[in-house]
């Protein structure tokens, strides 16, 4: 199949690119990495007027440090953050789940702006985000928002992005020198889109929990932080038995829907186990 036709506009600017958003409104789509959005078009599950290729914008594939946060560049390449040392070390959460993202002509292409933008409730990159407490930084011809990762995915492909807004960086806290971190994952071809992922940040004191972050992807129309799950591990004594317990309320607390990969009781055992798994990795990393 072949996408209906479309008015092409490939801005040289961040501002030509506000500009352009602001004048095609709701008749736009914007084009980085072309992953998902090509594909839709060519099955005419969308068809937008207007396609604006952000590709020839300067500044927005950047990764560095800024303060205490790691800041990613929406155009930034899935290949680029899997095998970059900044993202290894100050975010290491996110290196290890691009362990499971993709294939590599699809990571070549595919952007982290993009892929958070299109907000599929399988994808690893909105667990990530919502884990380690990200910000995602939008601009449109009006101004610049700041949103708390937790307030930006609103559901199945949703996201609090307005009329004439784009995604122009992702903010990540740089990660504490003694947190533990895992994220695991189960599909049924390494690449493709999770049945269920967990994603784990630790910090332990003593032995004592102090912090605990807990997010799933693949289990409901977007990807969700297990706050009752963080509740029960911190204070507490990081144990077998406590992170047992913690798994099984993972698989309590899940209400997947069922798919022809997996139905919805199977996808709760997977809940249980990559938590645990998870759990476990994470622990043993903290420092």
């Amino acid at each position: 199949m072949k996408p209906a036709a479309f008015e092409y506009v490939r801005p040289g600017s961040l501002n030509e690119a506000l500009q352009a958003l602001s004048y095609h409104a709701n008749n736009a789509k914007i084009l980085a990495g072309g992953q998902s959005l090509v594909p839709m078009m060519n099955l005419r599950m969308v068809h937008p007027a207007v396609i604006i290729d952000i590709n020839r914008v300067p500044g927005l594939d950047g990764i560095h440090i800024d303060g205490k946060e790691l800041v990613v560049g929406a155009l930034a390449r899935h290949s680029t953050l899997r095998e970059s040392p900044i993202v290894a070390t100050h975010c290491p959460l996110m290196s290890e789940a691009y362990q499971y993202v993709a294939h590599k002509p699809i990571r070549n292409r595919g952007t982290l702006g993009g892929n958070i933008s299109h907000a599929d409730p399988a994808s690893e990159m909105p667990a990530v985000l919502l884990a380690t407490d990200s910000t995602i930084v939008v601009q449109s011809a009006k101004g610049q928002r700041k949103i708390a990762a937790a307030n930006f995915f609103l559901g199945l492909m949703q996201t609090a992005l307005q009329t004439g807004e784009m995604v122009t960086e992702i903010r990540i806290p740089v990660a504490p020198t003694n947190q533990g971190w895992a994220f695991e994952e189960a599909a049924n071809r390494k690449g493709d889109f999770a049945m269920a992922a967990v994603g784990a940040t630790l910090t332990l004191s003593g032995g004592i929990c102090s912090q605990a972050a807990i997010a799933v992807a693949g289990m409901s129309e977007r990807a969700t932080r297990l706050s009752a799950l963080e509740v029960l591990l911190e204070r507490q004594a990081l144990d077998d038995g406590l992170i047992m317990r913690a798994a099984l309320l993972a698989k309590n607390s899940v209400n997947p829907d069922s798919s022809y990969h997996a139905d919805a009781d199977f996808k709760r055992d997977l809940a249980e186990a990559l938590t645990e798994r998870a759990l476990k990795n994470a622990r043993a990393r903290c420092k």
